[in-house]
């Protein structure tokens, strides 16, 4: 019997990509077999922890009493549309002839979790393998093949994802329910999400305290340059000065020439990838990440999950050979003169699990005019950055000359440019683009003429300029991103443990789900707290909201990854955290919050699993909460064989006391109609059942 060795890849495209490169093509039902291969796929997370009902009958309801919920031995469930796919791996990893199974899932912390899990799960003890690389690129995928990992090496980071899905259980679910249940409305709460939030709402609290101040500028005009005072308050302040001046001579008594270097730009990781392209083209975070996903698997970049701006140092002369590649291939670089010097870009020390994310090789052999507009731009944007971070550094002269007239000092600035360097290339690329540049991004060179200190100037040119203080302003994809990497990062220094609000894999759907939820809104690229996001800031502990402490969580999370600390303890402390959560809220405080919608819509009763509103919709009553499934359908199968319409009158008894009297029901078998009394039978699952009360005998 020939002994076959089972890969089992995140996805069907990465599974074909390995697939090609390994030479394997015959095609079965759910997976790939040939030369001693047998290639498989999940479908995202096949298998998943259990929903709270899992664990007991009173677990269903939502309720203060049954709180906290702390899992002893975790229950795991597959969800409904993937079981085939389960089964058809199940079946492959028991087979007999199979030797060793190659985990080939995506080379990070959440690809180690959706293997274990269905490995796990389907009670597997074959030999572990680990396949690690970073672009899908035939020679990469055979090298990572000749080079396969003991699976066992990755066993603490398969901890610390284990951690992490588990404590956002925990905090999910306990904190959702509690504040949920205090305030009777649904309250999502989140480990990374919640935090999140509180950033918006802080900024919009800034913004909306912000009182506007008019402040003055007094200009001195030479020829050529304009020298300005420090800001005035009054009025009539200014106008003094300024009439002064004009009566007086301005003398340059301070000149200073210094020279500066702006040092080319660093590569892209996932959140810097992802905070440009909402700069340059308003992309939000989820659609960098899925356009940069798509391109990965299309072979044609790096793998985007990555929290690194470097390449490894064994990657030179594959860095040079992308970068003239892309010389020739991006428009932008028609005609510009570029020697490229990749050594900077260049440092394994910062290299943890993936290098920084650059285009392929495999671009060479592809016309971008043929890919989407938005795959393109991404795969634009990663290559250009290649190129600026390889080119010369943009040296400047910095001008600083201060002059002193009426007894006031006046400041003028200029800038001479000596060495575009990477700038002019970057002025190339942005020269390109649809949208205006960037003016923060695109500082204009300022000549000032020649000057002398001692210099004297009679009588010169002066004005008033009238201005206003600015508010701060709303954060946008851009500053949310880095606010969340940053955070607290405040107390450290720079050489410590990034800290940050979720990984750069996370953030994205961390966003997303608060505009989901209703508690963050999109206005054009700006995202806004909603008057729920806020009352929800306010009624939460900071244990919840505060940036600081989740951010040192998931500092935790990646020490336990390196080995470096106890899965056991981390875990011990969320879950004391939440006993004492539960302990020190038992009421709601009106006093601080109040919520909107839900009560807009007239309920037609509370939902048997979680206790929210149930709303009428076109098709069926449907539960408020959007993480509760219950839904009952209009056209349900048991009112339309029994010919009676499910009005809101029967979904209402339903809801009230789980029965319903209902007059003029059709029985199939005798062809006659009766009155009967309908018993909601609900089983928690994805459909609500109903059946017929029979008449107890007298």
């Amino acid at each position: 019997m020939t002994s076959h060795r089972l890969v089992i890849a995140e996805k069907p495209s990465v599974a074909a990509s390995i697939a090609a490169a390994l030479g394997v093509k015959e095609k079965k039902d759910g997976y790939i077999e040939g030369g001693g291969y047998l290639i498989s796929w999940c479908v995202g997370h096949l298998v998943e922890l259990a929903d709270a009902a899992a664990y007991g009958e009173q677990y269903k309801k939502w309720s203060y009493e049954s709180l906290p919920i702390l899992p002893e031995e975790w229950q795991y469930t597959v969800a409904a549309d993937k079981e085939k796919q389960f089964k058809i791996l199940k079946e492959l990893m028991h087979r007999a002839d199979v030797s060793e199974v190659v985990n080939a899932c995506d080379a990070g912390r959440e690809g180690e979790l959706i293997f274990r899990f269905v490995y796990d799960v389907a009670k597997c003890n074959k030999p572990m393998r680990r396949l690690w690389i970073s672009s899908m690129e035939d020679a990469t995928i055979k090298a990572g093949f000749a080079d396969l990992k003991d699976g066992r090496d990755y066993d603490a980071l398969y901890a610390s994802a284990l951690c992490r899905a588990k404590a956002d259980w925990i905090i999910g679910i306990n904190a959702t329910r509690l504040f949920s249940c205090l305030y009777h409305k649904t309250l999502n709460v989140g480990r990374v999400q919640t935090p999140t939030l509180k950033m918006l709402v802080d900024r919009g609290e800034a913004i909306s305290h912000f009182k506007k101040e008019k402040y003055y500028h007094v200009r001195l005009g030479f020829s050529g340059a304009e020298a300005v005072n420090e800001r005035i308050s009054d009025k009539g302040k200014a106008d003094a000065l300024k009439a002064a001046c004009e009566a007086e001579t301005a003398v340059c008594i301070s000149l200073t020439k210094e020279k500066k270097t702006a040092a080319p730009p660093r590569l892209f990781d996932l959140t810097s990838l992802q905070r440009e392209a909402n700069k340059i083209y308003g992309y939000t975070a989820k659609q960098t990440l899925d356009l940069a996903q798509t391109l990965y698997e299309k072979r044609l970049l790096t793998y985007p999950r990555t929290d690194s701006a470097f390449l490894t140092d064994d990657m030179e002369d594959t860095a040079a050979k992308t970068v003239t590649m892309l010389s020739g291939k991006l428009p932008f670089m028609e005609g510009a003169e570029f020697t490229p010097d990749v050594s900077r870009t260049l440092d394994s020390s910062k290299v943890s699990d993936h290098h920084a994310i650059i285009p392929t090789m495999e671009l060479a052999k592809t016309d971008p005019a043929a890919l989407p507009e938005s795959e393109r731009n991404i795969l634009t944007l990663a290559g250009a950055r290649l190129i600026f971070a390889a080119a010369e550094p943009h040296i400047f002269e910095a001008v600083t000359a201060v002059f002193s007239c009426a007894g006031t000092e006046f400041t003028a600035r200029g800038k001479t440019v000596l060495a575009g360097g990477w700038k002019d290339l970057e002025r190339r690329y942005r020269a390109t683009l649809k949208g205006k540049p960037d003016p923060e991004d695109m500082e204009e060179e300022n000549t000032l003429p020649e000057l002398s200190e001692g210099q004297t100037f009679e009588s010169p040119t002066a004005k008033v300029t009238e201005h206003f203080t600015t508010p701060p302003k709303p954060h946008n994809e851009a500053t949310l991103l880095s606010a969340m990497e940053r955070a607290g990062n405040g107390d450290t220094n720079p050489d410590a443990e990034r800290r940050g609000l979720g990984t750069p894999a996370t953030r994205a759907a961390v966003i997303e789900k608060l505009v989901k939820s209703g508690f963050a809104e999109r206005k054009g690229k700006q995202l806004i707290p909603t008057q729920n996001g806020a009352a929800l800031v306010s009624v939460l502990p900071d244990m919840l909201t505060s940036p600081q402490l989740t951010a040192e969580w998931e500092n935790n999370l990646t020490q336990i990854a390196k080995g470096a600390a106890d899965a056991g303890d981390f875990m011990q402390r969320i879950e004391a955290m939440m006993r004492e959560l539960v302990k020190e809220n038992t009421a709601a405080d009106k006093s601080k919050a109040v919520f909107t919608g839900g009560e807009e819509k007239p309920s037609v009763g509370k939902c048997p699993r979680c206790g929210s509103p149930v709303h009428e919709g076109k098709k069926n009553f449907y539960c408020s909460n959007r993480d509760c499934a219950f839904t009952m359908w209009k056209n349900d199968r048991f009112f339309e064989e029994r010919k009676v319409a499910f009005t809101p009158k029967i979904a209402a008894a339903l809801l009230k006391s789980g029965k319903a009297n209902v007059k003029g029901l059709y029985s199939p078998k005798t062809g006659k109609t009766y009155d009967g009394t309908v018993v909601l039978a609900d089983t928690g699952g994805k459909y609500v059942n109903y059946k017929i009360e029979l008449p107890k005998k007298k």
